[in-house]
């Protein structure tokens, strides 16, 4: 796995060998998150996959960060014979999305498919929230999704029928305010390129895979979320890696402009 920092910015855009559709998963820095299952099924299913990850937010979660996640997930992605590009990203700086299309163009190729599973998130309800917590949501949450969505659609040079576009969203507001408010905006951002990139024959649809324990659920929340889901379980990342997957393939082609909640049935 090559870094961005060894990337010649000059390197001409090529397409792989292999002929492989490339797949552009935002968020995807530790090995037991979503958008890192969500990769290693893609690239099982023939994806060449590049991801971001910034690990400057894991540093201020109560998980940490963690040590050579990046290493481990490319290294599963090149275990199912799919070429790899890591990028580092800060999708709160506006000039991020852009630089992220830019490397993976030059080190990968076109983009085919965007997955985003980025996020802020830190709880904090209507009498607590700062304003520069508000502003940092939706700046990731939402703006960040505008201008990823507003760069794949300005360079999408593949066949009509094959774009896809999916984001994770949430419907979690209470004691949680700038999370699901700014997951509120990234749902409406997500399913109007479900009209406007129609001419390219891009589909777009957001996923609410619900309570998914990646580390952060405290023992009550999760026996709680069990008890809530008829299935008696909590939803993982690959439930919703498989969903990702049947939407990225031909098969789910028809499925666009949709909010689709993959949690199990979750009251």
């Amino acid at each position: 796995m090559t870094s961005s920092t060894d990337q010649d910015q000059t390197t001409p855009r090529r397409t792989p060998p292999t002929g492989r559709p490339i797949v552009l998963v935002t968020g995807a820095g530790r090995t037991v998150g979503i958008g890192a299952g969500i990769a290693r099924r893609l690239a099982a299913s023939g994806w060449d996959v590049a991801f971001t990850y910034w690990t400057r937010y894991d540093d201020r979660m109560t998980w940490g960060r963690e040590p050579g996640a990046t290493e481990a997930i490319s290294q599963a992605l090149a275990a199912h014979g799919a070429s790899t590009a890591a990028v580092e990203a800060d999708l709160a700086d506006p000039e991020t999305p852009a630089r992220v299309f830019d490397e993976v163009q030059q080190r990968l190729g076109d983009v085919t498919a965007l997955v985003m599973c980025h996020c802020e998130s830190v709880d904090s309800g209507l009498l607590d929230t700062t304003v520069e917590s508000f502003d940092r949501h939706f700046a990731v949450n939402a703006r960040a999704t505008w201008l990823l969505i507003r760069e794949f659609g300005r360079r999408f040079a593949a066949t009509p029928g094959t774009g896809r576009i999916i984001s994770l969203t949430s419907d979690h507001t209470v004691g949680n305010l700038p999370y699901g408010a700014s997951k509120g905006a990234l749902d409406r951002i997500t399913l109007a390129a479900a009209r406007e990139l129609a001419h390219l024959g891009v589909t777009a649809n957001v996923i609410n895979p619900g309570p998914v324990d990646t580390g952060w659920m405290s023992e009550e929340i999760r026996e709680h979320c069990v008890r809530s889901t008829p299935l008696g379980r909590l939803g993982t990342p690959q439930d919703t890696a498989h969903l990702v997957d049947f939407l990225c393939s031909r098969k789910g082609e028809w499925i666009n402009g949709q909010l689709l909640m993959s949690n199990g049935g979750i009251a």
